[in-house]
This record gives C-alpha cells, sequence and structure tokens, in this order.
C-alpha cells in the first residue's frame, strides 16, 4: 500500500509504513522544570516558553503517568479508532531529573501495552551519562526517541530568547545520541525576532546535514504568558504572513535530505494565549495552502506525482 501522499516524508507516512495503521501522540506532563527556571540558568525561561513549559496540550503533572495514560488515550478514542500511541513527554525538560525518578515514569509509560514509541522532549545541556544508559535500557524495550529544541544555529538569536545553551553542546549531544543509536528530532522555529529568510535557512539546512531523524519546523508564535509576549505588547515586531511562511516551508523542505522524517510544518499555540500572529489558529488552512505551493512549485520544475 502507497502511505505517502505529501511531497515529503512525512511522520505519518513513516509510522503507517512502520506500523501500519496511524499512530497517535499522547502528551504527558513529567511534573518536572527546567535549568532556565529553577535558577541553574535564569529563572524566567526562554523568551517564547509559555508557564507550561510548552507543554500547554499535555496532561497535568500532578497525575500518574498510567493515568496520564489512559485518560489521553480515552479522549482520542471518543473522536477516532486508534489502537497505538506514541507516549511523548512534552512538558519543560524531560531529562532533568534524578535519574531514578527518569527510570520510574519512562518505564510506566513505554511498558503501557498501546505504546510502542516513547518520545522525550528535552534539552542537549540535560543529557548526562547516566540518562544516556537509562535511555539506551529503554531503547532495548521500545523505541525510544529523543527531541531536542535547537531553534536557530545562530549565536545572537540563541542568546536573545535565552536558549542557554551552545551550539558545541547541541553537537555534542546529538553525537552522543546517535552513539546510543536513539533517533533525534530537531526542533526549529522559524520566523524569530531579526532572522532573515537566509539566516532561517542556514539553521535548516545545518539540521539537515547532521543526518538526524526528525526535524519539526515550528512557527514562532507570540503567547501572552510569556516574556516574548510583554515585549511584543510595548513594541511589536514584524512576524511573517501566511503567505510568506508557506513559501518559506517550501524553501526549508527544499533544502532536506528526502529521508527525513518531518514531523511539524507549523505550530498553534492554545487560542487563549495566542497574541499573534492569529492566521496560524487556523492550522489546518495553514497546511492546506502549504500543500498548494508544493504543488505549483512541482508544476514550475516540471515534477507531476
Amino acid at each position: 500500500m502507497l502511505w505517502n501522499e505529501k511531497r515529503y516524508y512525512s511522520l505519518d507516512c513513516y509510522l503507517k509504513q512502520t506500523y501500519g495503521e496511524k499512530v497517535y501522540r499522547l502528551a504527558l506532563n513529567g511534573g518536572m522544570t527546567c535549568p532556565n527556571r529553577d535558577g541553574t540558568l535564569g529563572s524566567r525561561g526562554c523568551i517564547f516558553c509559555s508557564q507550561a513549559g510548552s507543554g500547554d496540550f499535555a496532561q497535568k503533572g500532578c497525575q500518574p503517568v498510567s493515568r496520564q495514560l489512559t485518560e489521553a488515550k480515552a479522549q482520542i478514542r471518543a473522536k477516532r479508532n486508534c489502537r497505538k500511541f506514541i507516549a511523548y513527554f512534552q512538558a519543560y525538560t524531560n531529562t532533568y531529573a534524578p535519574v531514578d525518578y527518569l527510570r520510574k515514569i519512562f518505564t510506566e509509560a513505554i511498558l503501557d501495552p498501546d505504546v510502542v514509541i516513547l518520545s522525550i522532549a528535552t534539552r542537549p545541556d540535560c543529557l548526562s551519562s547516566d540518562v544516556l544508559k537509562l535511555l539506551t535500557e529503554l531503547n532495548q524495550i521500545k523505541p525510544v526517541w529523543i527531541e531536542l529544541g535547537l531553534q536557530t544555529i545562530h549565536p545572537h538569536t540563541s542568546h536573545f530568547i535565552r536558549s542557554g545553551f551552545t551550539l558545541e553542546c547541541f553537537q555534542q549531544a546529538v553525537h552522543a545520541l546517535k552513539l546510543c543509536h536513539i533517533p533525534v528530532i530537531v526542533h526549529v522555529i522559524l520566523g524569530l525576532p531579526g532572522e532573515s529568510t537566509m539566516q532561517m535557512l542556514e539553521t535548516v539546512s545545518y539540521v539537515g546535514a547532521l543526518q538526524v531523524f526528525g526535524i519539526k519546523l515550528q512557527l514562532l508564535h507570540i503567547l501572552s504568558d510569556t516574556d516574548l509576549g510583554e515585549l511584543y505588547k510595548k513594541q511589536p515586531f514584524p512576524l511573517l504572513t501566511q503567505d510568506a511562511y508557506c513559501n518559506l516551508i517550501a524553501d526549508c523542505l527544499e533544502r532536506l535530505p528526502p529521508t527525513i522524517t518531518i514531523h511539524r510544518l507549523t505550530g498553534d499555540g492554545p487560542r487563549k494565549l495566542l497574541t499573534a500572529p492569529l492566521w496560524s489558529s487556523a492550522k489546518r488552512s495553514v497546511l492546506n495552502q502549504i500543500e498548494r505551493t508544493l504543488k505549483l512549485r512541482d508544476t514550475w520544475q516540471g515534477k507531476y506525482f
């Protein structure tokens, strides 16, 4: 069966090829914090990060993982007929805790019979040798993915958004994870203040050359409960239009190897917190326009699908 109907290697296509059916993500909360919030590196987080630590759609961290999984599965199954899931630890930095605690919550998730993949969002500076050893052990049970928030390769922008780690640190983390045979998904934010189109494309090209498993291309959206939201309120700065963003995504995809899995092409923050760009809340409309843009470019270049 031909699963891929996209003009790129989508995550949905990869999952259907690998597991024979659609696999759904369950956003979980491990109850952790972040070195950018607990005073180790800072106390206010990255400048774009919400009070929920980018886990606005995750389950409540005060609940046991097993209960989070049960409730998240029930929510999805109320709308769709689905059997297989990715346990996705999303909120804050999900390797920033004692290894014994990480072992407990990750094992609880990976042993759920409906979970086929354990995906963990974290920072490149929070992958100690003990954590890598644990991830390697878990990877023998079921596939473990690590999602790293790079956002940009440009030092000035990285300093502005308060990432708190260097590009060298990120490179070392990717290398260490590859040695452990753990797939890496890299997060990139498009539209960060002060970055030119060329700079954004340089970041995407850099990720493409890393030979990582996947990439998430995230539209910068400004949330009201962030420092970036306060900055935008006081001194608005230019944001990408929907047309510009869709064309930028097409440029990004042209610079990525065809083997890399595309895990995301846009982003939509919680409507109650979204300050701008408001067009990003119509996610389906954005994705449809990206498809039209790609199809039009194929026509120009003489490609037919």
